[in-house]
């Protein structure tokens, strides 16, 4: 693992520029988000995703979300009404995840099942992921630095649980709850998971 000290509101251009070109090679990154750190790779790259399922443990139809820069390139992933866009919109970016119903393109590059019509989608409100898709020109790929479902934010826990990712961008102490994950699919809103997104005014 290599650890880099970052400063998590104005990281410098070429740790990420280090970091998005090892991650065009295959890497496993831990980073900060808005809410807890999180294990990436670029959602390209196939065995970096296996990897990810491995280094967590998590069954194979256990679904992965993804980090997007903005709502520009939402459409070529999932399916969304005006409705839907609207509140995304409104709450990104944020400390939400969104699970929509997927395009054809989504499950083709994040190389779900092929019967999984579900995606889920995060803009988080942190200049570090924001700044890694924005340079690698795609999204990558995101799930919680947990252990025994509990996220961990202090960085020596990351470092010892997660020796085996190859890059840890360490920003100082995390938070410890998650996004709240908005279920959109039906045409309503049904709360999956309450976090660090408020839900009382959706």
């Amino acid at each position: 693992m290599q650890r880099i000290q970052i400063d998590p509101d104005h990281p410098d251009p070429r740790l990420i520029r280090r970091t998005v070109e090892a991650m065009r090679r295959g890497a496993v990154v831990a980073y900060p988000t808005d809410t807890v750190y999180g294990l990436g790779c670029d959602f390209t790259q196939k065995k970096a995703v296996e990897r990810i399922y491995q280094l967590k443990g998590m069954r194979e139809d256990r679904q992965l979300a993804f980090i997007c820069p903005d709502l520009g390139d939402l459409a070529r992933y999932a399916i969304v009404d005006d409705r839907t866009y609207r509140l995304m919109r409104r709450l990104t970016p944020g400390p939400y995840c969104f699970i929509l119903p997927a395009t054809r393109e989504a499950p083709r590059t994040l190389h779900l099942a092929k019967k999984r019509k579900e995606v889920g989608i995060r803009i988080p409100h942190h200049e570090i992921p924001l700044a890694i898709v924005r340079e690698l020109g795609n999204p990558i790929v995101s799930t919680t630095a947990s252990w025994d479902d509990e996220p961990l934010n202090d960085p020596s826990d990351i470092a010892s649980y997660y020796s085996g990712v190859d890059i840890f961008l360490d920003a100082g102490w995390g938070g410890l709850e998650s996004s709240t994950v908005l279920d959109l699919t039906t045409g309503e809103i049904v709360v999956r998971r309450v976090g660090a997104g408020p839900v009382d005014q959706l």
